[in-house]
């Protein structure tokens, strides 16, 4: 799969995106086949870190959705990776819940996450771990900061992308993902101490799904 593009690459190639979707639901089978190129790599590491070794068949069954109901799809290239992100994690969360089972811990064939450019910590945390440790980590996350460091960091959404995915706040998404990105930094010793906000309660990580 090579690397996890950053962000602000990933976004770069929205305009490419947004065309190729255009031309796909037209009927151009080449169309939608660069548009799964350009959005498949930050999907399947998102999916990596929801169900482990299990992200190529949920996956293959989000594509086939994606297919099917392409030609509802209204919006561009940003809007798509985001309307994909939201059927991938719907079918994530219908195969945990039957499997019910904690997710096992999975890798990828990439070898670093790497972190946005103005979280130059955290930048620091991750640039040397692999993307197999570095997603075992963030599924030890809390549910909210896990997937919001996924769909921000992997998948490259915005953080207002990124609410309507979670079905959340955009505020409280960049919330999340500070807080996550800031628990995975001290974990790694990197950074000095995290926000005493970051460890209050009892997290439920993303093995925990009802």
């Amino acid at each position: 799969m090579g690397q996890v593009r950053q962000p602000g690459r990933v976004r770069a190639y929205d305009g490419e995106l947004g065309a190729a979707v255009a031309r796909a639901q037209d009927g151009d089978e080449a169309a939608f086949a660069v548009a799964y190129r350009i959005v498949q790599p930050g999907l399947l590491g998102y999916l990596h870190g929801l169900v482990g070794d299990d992200a190529e068949d949920v996956a293959s069954d989000a594509w086939l959705e994606i297919a099917r109901d392409l030609g509802r799809f209204k919006g561009d290239g940003a809007g798509f990776r985001g309307w994909t992100a939201t059927i991938a994690r719907h079918r994530a969360l219908d195969h945990l819940r039957r499997r019910r089972a904690r997710p096992r811990a999975g890798g990828t064939e990439q070898d670093v996450l790497h972190l946005p450019a103005p979280q130059n910590t955290y930048d620091q945390a991750l640039e040397s771990l692999s993307t197999e440790q570095a997603l075992a980590l963030v599924r030890t996350l809390p549910r909210e900061q896990a997937e919001a460091v996924l769909l921000r960091v992997v998948v490259g959404l915005d953080a207002p992308a990124a609410a309507r995915v979670l079905g959340k706040r955009p505020g409280a998404v960049r919330t999340a993902a500070h807080r996550g990105l800031k628990r995975l930094a001290h974990q790694l010793g990197v950074g000095g101490e995290a926000d005493a906000g970051v460890t209050d309660g009892t997290p439920r990580t993303l093995g925990e799904w009802t």
